[in-house]
C-alpha cells in the first residue's frame, strides 16, 4: 500500500483527496504556486512544496518540478487529481520513468481515448454504439463537405484534440458548413495544436449520460452505475445527478456493459468516465444513446457516485494504485437513493458569467444538510488565475424529489460576500418544472438563459431587514459585537409593536424610506458599516445609506460610481470638485487581468471621491460621485 502520496493538483480536488488519504494513514504532499501559499489544501497536507509563480502554465503544469518535489519528500506516488495533467499521457509515463506510481490509468489507456477520432473507431469495433457521422483521414474541406451532407443537418464540427466545448460547431444548414468549419479549425490550432475534425451527427433532443467505470492490473472492470450531466452552460457541466431520471432497468444493464466493454478495449485500469450522448426524443433507449469520449481521470461530479453506492472512489484508486484489486465484484454493487450535486463558482451570472474574485469575508454553505466539498474557508481569497469553482454541494435523498428538495434549499442558503457566486442560478435550475420532471435536455440552460439569470429584486421583508440593520447600527453602535467585520450579515428579524421613525435605505438606485416597528436584527455590525447586505433566495444584496455619500443617495442614477467586481484602480483622472460631462473617463480599474473604465453617467460635477491610485477596492464600493448639471 502507498505510504505517502503526493497530490499535483490543488483547491477543491486537493482536499478531497486528502481527506481519504488521511483516513488510510497515507502521508500527504501539497504543491502549490505563489499564489496558493496559503491555499487550505497548503495547510491540510502533510507536508507542501512550492513549485513556481501563479499561473498554472509556469507552476500546476510543469511536471518535471512536480516529479521533483515527489522525490525531494519521498513520496512513492502521483495523484493527479483532475485538469491540469491528469489525462496527459506524457507526464503519466514520466512518473512511471521515475520510479514512481502513478494514480490512474496506463498511459497507453489515456493515449487510446485521447483522440476523439480514434477512440469512436476503437469503440465501434468493441460493440460500444457510436453516434453517426466521419472520422476519417481525408481531412479535405471537400470531402468534409460531402460527408455532412450525407449524414443531414444539423451536424456537429468537433476537434478530434478537442475538450471544454473548444473546438465544437453545430451547422443548420450546408450554407454554413464551410465558414463553421475554418472557424472550429482556427480555434483547435490555437487551443491543441492540430486542426483535424471529425463529424457527429446532431441529437435535437440530447442528453449526457455517462457511466463511472473502474478497472485493475488483475483484468477486472466493474461499472458503478450511470449519472445524467444534462445541466450545462456551454459544455460545461452545472447539475449533476445519479440515477439518471427516467432510466429503466433493461436500459441500464444495456448501457453499463457497453461502459465495461469500453474499458476492457483499452485495457483500463483506476477511476474513468465513458460519456455518452442520448437521443430523448422518446425517453432513454438503448438504441437511442450513443459513445462521445472517455474521461481517464476522476470526474469533478464523482460524489454523486460515491452517495448511491456507499462507495469512496478515491479509495479505490490508491488501492488499485498499489496493486490490490478492486473491492467489490459487480454483484455487490447497487444503487441506494438518489444524489444530486450543483457546482458554486465565484461569477456573477447577471453580469454574463463574470468571474468574481476577492476575499471571501463571508463564506458560510449548508454543511449541517449537505456534503460539501470545498478548498476554500471564510477569510480565503479567491484568485483570478484559476478555475472559479469554489465548492460542491450534494445532496443525497430516499428519491430524486427528496434529493432536489435538499440542494434546492441549500442553494438558498449559501451566503458569501463580497465574492459573487451562482447560487440564486443553481437554485432557479433545480426549480424549473422541466428539471423537476426530470426531462431537461443538454439545451435547457441555453433555451431558458435570460429566465435563469434575470436580475433578482429584493423582497419587502429583505427591504425591511435592511431598514432594522441600519438602525441597529445607529442607534447602537457601542453594542456592536465584532469591530472587525466590516458588513452587517442579516438573516432574521424580530418586531414588537413600537413605531419608530422612518429609516433609509438605498439598493440598486433605488432609496426607500420604511417605517418599521421597534426590532431586534440578527447578525454582526461594525460600528462605522455603511453597508448592509441581506441574502434572500441565494442572492446577496447590498444596501447603501444616504449618509454614504452625505445627503446624496448611494445610487447610480444619481451619481454613485460603484467598482462592478473587486480589483485595484491603476488610474484616476479626475479630482473632486471637476466638471465632466457624459461618457468621460473618471478612473480606470484592473480585474481578471483586464483594465475597465469607469465614467461620467451625465453631465456634472465630482462632489466626493474615494477612490485612489494603487488602491484595493471590493465589489461595488463607492468609488466617487457625480452630481448633474444644474442641481
Amino acid at each position: 500500500m502507498i505510504t505517502k502520496l503526493l497530490i499535483a493538483n490543488r483547491g477543491e480536488i486537493a482536499c478531497r483527496i486528502i481527506r481519504t488519504a488521511r483516513e488510510m494513514n497515507i502521508a500527504t504532499v501539497a504543491v502549490y504556486s505563489d499564489a496558493d501559499a496559503q491555499a487550505l489544501h497548503v495547510r491540510q497536507a502533510d507536508e507542501a512544496v512550492p513549485i513556481g509563480p501563479a499561473p498554472a502554465t509556469e507552476s500546476y503544469l510543469v511536471g518535471e518540478r512536480i516529479i521533483a518535489a515527489a522525490r525531494q519528500t519521498g513520496a512513492q506516488a502521483i495523484h493527479p487529481g483532475y485538469g491540469f495533467l491528469s489525462e496527459n499521457a506524457g507526464f503519466a509515463q514520466a512518473v512511471i520513468d521515475a520510479g514512481l506510481i502513478w494514480v490512474g490509468p496506463k498511459p497507453s489507456s489515456i493515449e487510446a481515448m485521447g483522440l476523439k477520432d480514434a477512440a469512436k473507431k476503437l469503440m465501434r469495433e468493441a460493440g460500444v454504439p457510436v453516434t453517426p457521422g466521419y472520422e476519417g483521414e481525408d481531412q479535405s474541406p471537400e470531402r468534409l463537405k460531402t460527408e455532412a451532407d450525407a449524414i443531414g443537418y444539423p451536424v456537429l464540427i468537433k476537434a478530434v484534440a478537442g475538450g471544454g466545448g473548444k473546438g465544437m460547431r453545430k451547422v443548420d444548414a450546408a450554407l454554413d458548413f464551410e465558414a463553421a468549419l475554418e472557424s472550429c479549425r482556427r480555434e483547435a490550432k490555437a487551443s491543441f495544436s492540430n486542426d483535424e475534425v471529425l463529424l457527429e451527427k446532431w441529437i435535437t433532443t440530447p442528453r449526457h449520460i455517462e457511466v463511472q467505470v473502474f478497472g485493475d492490473s488483475h483484468g477486472n472492470v466493474v461499472h458503478l452505475f450511470e449519472r445524467d450531466c444534462s445541466l450545462q452552460r456551454r459544455h460545461q457541466k452545472v447539475i449533476e445527478e445519479a440515477p439518471a431520471p427516467g432510466m429503466d432497468e433493461a436500459t441500464r444493464a444495456e448501457i453499463c456493459a457497453a461502459a465495461v466493454r469500453a474499458a476492457k478495449a483499452v485495457d483500463y485500469e483506476g477511476a474513468g468516465t465513458i460519456e455518452f450522448i442520448a437521443d430523448a426524443s422518446e425517453g432513454l433507449r438503448a438504441d437511442r444513446i450513443f459513445f462521445m469520449e472517455m474521461n481517464t481521470r476522476l470526474q469533478v461530479e464523482h460524489p454523486v457516485t460515491e452517495e448511491i453506492t456507499g462507495v469512496d472512489l478515491v479509495e479505490w484508486q490508491l488501492r488499485v494504485a498499489s496493486g490490490e484489486p478492486i473491492p467489490l465484484k459487480q454483484d455487490e454493487l447497487s444503487i441506494d437513493g438518489w444524489a444530486m450535486e450543483a457546482r458554486l463558482y465565484a461569477e456573477d451570472p447577471v453580469s454574463g458569467f463574470l468571474p468574481s474574485t476577492g476575499d471571501l469575508d463571508l463564506f458560510e454553505l449548508p454543511h449541517d444538510r449537505l456534503r460539501v466539498d470545498t478548498g476554500v474557508v471564510p477569510d480565503d481569497t479567491v484568485s483570478p488565475f484559476y478555475d472559479p469553482m469554489i465548492a460542491k454541494l450534494i445532496a443525497r435523498g430516499e428519491d430524486r424529489d427528496e434529493a432536489i428538495d435538499m440542494l434546492l434549499e441549500g442553494t438558498r442558503d449559501v451566503r458569501v460576500w463580497p465574492v459573487r457566486t451562482n447560487a440564486a442560478f443553481l437554485a432557479r435550475c433545480l426549480d424549473a418544472e422541466e428539471f423537476r420532471a426530470g426531462t431537461a435536455t443538454t439545451n435547457f440552460i441555453g433555451d431558458r438563459i435570460d429566465d435563469l439569470v434575470a436580475r433578482p429584486q429584493p423582497s419587502e421583508l429583505a427591504w425591511r431587514e435592511a431598514a432594522i440593520a441600519r438602525m441597529a447600527v445607529d442607534g447602537s453602535s457601542e453594542a456592536a459585537p465584532d469591530e472587525a467585520a466590516p458588513w452587517l450579515w442579516i438573516d432574521g428579524l424580530r418586531l414588537n409593536a413600537e413605531s419608530r421613525a422612518p429609516v433609509a435605505v438605498v439598493h440598486d438606485g433605488e432609496t426607500r424610506s420604511i417605517d418599521i416597528m421597534d426590532a431586534h436584527a440578527l447578525g454582526m455590525a461594525e460600528t462605522a458599516a455603511q453597508r448592509i447586505v441581506v441574502f434572500e433566495d441565494g442572492n446577496a444584496f447590498a444596501f447603501d445609506t444616504p449618509r454614504v455619500l452625505g445627503e446624496a443617495t448611494a445610487s447610480a442614477a444619481d451619481g454613485a460610481i460603484l467598482a462592478p467586481m473587486p480589483g485595484k484602480v491603476i488610474a484616476v483622472d479626475v479630482a473632486e470638485g471637476d466638471t465632466v460631462t457624459a461618457g468621460q473617463r473618471l478612473m480606470v480599474l484592473e480585474a481578471m487581468k483586464m483594465e475597465h473604465a469607469l465614467t461620467a453617467p451625465f453631465d456634472g460635477t465630482v462632489t466626493a471621491l474615494s477612490a485612489s491610485e494603487g488602491a484595493q477596492v471590493q465589489v461595488e464600493a463607492v468609488l466617487a460621485v457625480v452630481e448633474p448639471a444644474g442641481e
